[in-house]
């Protein structure tokens, strides 16, 4: 077989586990015999649609079978999959599109609205909707049985683009970290090495596929084992619960929220929670509250630090360091590399901060159209600049400390501070914004808005973050705003974010 892709995964699946169960969904499931036959006639489809080696394909849409289905068919063809986060508002999908160039979009219903008007802007030729076909757009499962499930024996190297995901910018622009499918399946493997997936992993996937965690760390491993993956549409706390006692989940992925939302529920004491083996946490660093949670019901985390560039697993603590190494991300994962590096370049000693930089055979290949940005975040050769500063123990074990680049996380979300100002800025009455990150006892952070009105002009909170609705996706849109007379700028007129922090991040922001 020439394809050497993840496209290959499920046939090489159906060829050795075929009436293995492979993905269950809303109570229906398809084995790994009838994931392969779909993935097939899905690429048949698309291809006498007219998808070309090389084109990308976007999805945008809740878990569902069909994103699997779509990333695998694309990988068939040897064109490149573009995951849509659903809660971008359309101009954002719009960019994304025109950005990746995506000339077929895969939708869910829930999204059709959104869908028709970021294709129309930016000039999508085919969308296929995944609940029929109706006015200039075609329909999924008439897409799949209208054709044949023959082979394509197409050539897939593992340097070859597997996918585009989008991920947010100091600059206020998202840009597109290209994965190869090398990057991927090295990713995979370093997943399956640090955390002993096994063959009858029952894997809960809950958080969004569009997420490199949800994907990447969750999904195509537990897929690439062999196991069973139990799609969720939606994080309900109840409904986890329910899911792992009734299916006997063995494997879950989640961000702290999550954790913190199951534990609070009335029948956290009560469900059965026997079968679980591994809880992996990312997305945020894990409160001391949530881990003393769940060791009282004897479960203990596994957590680290990735980034969407590295596919994305960079820092790996498994369980069994939880506790003695509490508050650190680990080491690196199996098959990477990472440094904690001084400013001119040269190694950090233990206990000294630094940048970390990673090398591996994950780490993206660059940046979707943009050389100049690629070379940019590399340094000494293929070391990836992560932008987060750790410091390291005498064992090793990375902590991180700081932030290089302007961003923080909300419910798992990254928030970059660049693309909600430039939004605020728009408003005609404000003449300066400063976005921070405040701490927030649900989501961990979230924005406060730091605003400088224009000479003369009148404008409260709800003027300004209703003016960001429809602009950005609901996490980015700050939570409070603070109506100031100036902002602390350095001598060159650059805003001094940390002053801003001191002033504004404590307390009740008061606005008028």
């Amino acid at each position: 077989m020439l394809n050497q892709g993840i496209g290959s995964w499920p046939a090489r699946r159906a060829r050795k586990t075929p009436d293995r169960v492979a993905v269950v969904h809303e109570g229906s499931s398809r084995t790994y015999r009838e994931l392969h036959q779909r993935v097939l006639q899905l690429a048949h489809g698309l291809r006498v649609s007219g998808v070309e080696r090389g084109d990308r394909i976007a999805y945008l849409g809740p878990n569902h079978p069909a994103f699997l289905e779509t990333l695998f068919a694309a990988g068939v063809l040897g064109a490149v999959f573009v995951p849509l986060n659903t809660r971008l508002a359309a101009p954002e999908l719009a960019y994304n599109l025109a950005d990746s160039g995506s000339t077929v979009l895969v939708h869910a219903p829930e999204q059709a609205g959104a869908a028709r008007a970021a294709a129309e802007e930016a000039g999508v030729r085919h969308r296929i909707a995944l609940d029929g076909p109706g006015q200039d757009v075609s329909g999924y499962e008439e897409l799949i049985a209208g054709v044949s499930g023959e082979p394509l024996d197409l050539a897939v190297a593992p340097d070859d683009p597997c996918m585009i995901m989008y991920t947010s910018g100091t600059t206020g622009r998202p840009k597109g970290a290209v994965l190869s499918h090398g990057n991927i399946t090295w990713n995979s493997v370093n997943v399956l090495v640090d955390t002993d997936l096994a063959g009858d992993e029952v894997t809960l996937v809950v958080a969004p596929l569009f997420h490199t965690g949800g994907l990447n760390m969750t999904c195509l491993p537990t897929l690439l084992k062999g196991g069973r993956v139990v799609l969720h549409g939606a994080f309900d706390p109840e409904r986890v619960l329910e899911t792992i006692e009734l299916l006997r989940v063995t494997y879950m992925f989640g961000v702290p929220t999550m954790y913190d939302a199951m534990a609070a529920r009335p029948r956290w004491a009560t469900t059965d929670l026997s079968s679980l083996r591994t809880l992996n946490c990312g997305g945020a660093p894990v409160p001391t509250r949530t881990i003393a949670a769940y060791l009282d019901r004897g479960l203990a985390f596994s957590q680290g630090y990735g980034m969407t560039e590295a596919s994305p697993g960079v820092l790996f603590l498994d369980e069994e360091q939880a506790s003695a190494k509490a508050g650190s991300t680990g080491v690196p994962h199996f098959f990477t590399d990472t440094r904690v590096v001084r400013p001119d370049g040269s190694d950090a000693g233990p206990g000294e901060r630094g940048e970390v930089l990673v090398q591996g055979p994950n780490v993206m290949t660059g940046y979707w159209g943009r050389p100049e940005e690629t070379a940019a975040a590399f340094t000494d050769g293929d070391w990836l600049r992560t932008g987060d500063v750790a410091r390291t123990d005498a064992d090793g074990y990375a902590y991180i400390v700081d932030r290089v680049k302007d961003m923080f996380v909300s419910g798992g979300e990254n928030v970059y501070p660049a693309e909600v100002e430039d939004a605020i800025l728009a408003h005609p009455a404000v003449e300066e914004c400063a976005v921070i990150g405040v701490p927030d006892p649900v989501w961990g952070e979230v924005g406060r808005a730091v605003v400088v009105l224009r000479a003369g002009a009148r404008a409260n909170e709800h003027d300004i973050l209703g003016h960001l609705w429809g602009r950005l996706a609901k996490y980015k849109i700050p939570k409070s705003v603070v109506l100031a007379q100036t902002l602390p700028r350095t001598a060159t007129g650059k805003i001094v974010k940390a002053a801003v922090r001191e002033l504004h991040a404590s307390g009740n922001p008061s606005a008028s």
